[in-house]
């Protein structure tokens, strides 16, 4: 089995607290962080942009990653969010087996 990292921001903590919920919840992470009152500098249809956003790590299966992804920009307000895959290369067993007790397959 092998388990990855999801990134995520959202543009405030409700969402992200909405979002991290339902994949919870739902058996699609073990564990979501928010980390709110970061700071986002990025380029956005020919505009620099700085913006407050809250940033979400997302813990899983990465079996689950494509509901993951489909259950985030179903229920995300970005039109195109942040949503980035970091595959585990190594944890603790104790860690990962918890993992793998609280998501689903």
């Amino acid at each position: 089995m092998t388990y990855c990292i999801i990134n995520v921001t959202t543009a405030t903590k409700e969402d992200a607290e909405k979002i991290a919920t339902y994949l919870t919840e739902n058996e699609l992470a073990a564990c979501c962080n928010i980390i709110d009152n970061i700071t986002s500098i990025y380029k956005w249809q020919n505009k620099l942009n700085k913006d407050k956003e809250v940033l979400m790590i997302i813990k899983t299966k990465t079996q689950l990653y494509p509901r993951v992804e489909e259950e985030i920009k179903r229920l995300h307000s970005y039109d195109i969010p942040e949503i980035i895959c970091i595959p585990i290369i190594g944890g603790s067993k104790e860690y990962l087996n918890w993992i793998e007790e609280q998501t689903e397959g």
